[in-house]
């Protein structure tokens, strides 16, 4: 019995050791050239980077893929300053 309690601590001790290090590149590393605005200003590379977002998005990374999806909600949305214009005639209920 005072073996395998032995054998246990051992074995708890082992499974506590240092975690294995990722052998993916950190995305941090990578300076970022597309902004917000400079994919806003060209459409043919926010879909581009979108599909490859879509597809891989580890490699690209999370900050790119982050900044691809808030050009395209501002595309799509716009700047979000459209005033309410109620119709001319009330709606007959």
């Amino acid at each position: 019995m005072k073996r395998l309690s032995i054998l246990l601590v051992v074995a708890l001790l082992s499974a506590c050791g240092e975690k294995p290090t990722s052998i993916e590149k950190p995305s941090a590393d990578v300076p970022l050239t597309d902004t917000v605005e400079s994919l806003l200003a060209d459409p043919e590379r926010r879909k581009e980077l979108r599909e490859q977002c879509r597809l891989n998005r580890a490699e690209l990374g999370d900050k790119l893929c982050n900044i691809v999806a808030e050009a395209t909600n501002k595309a799509f949305l716009g700047d979000g300053k459209v005033p309410y214009t109620p119709p001319k005639e009330k709606p007959a209920f």
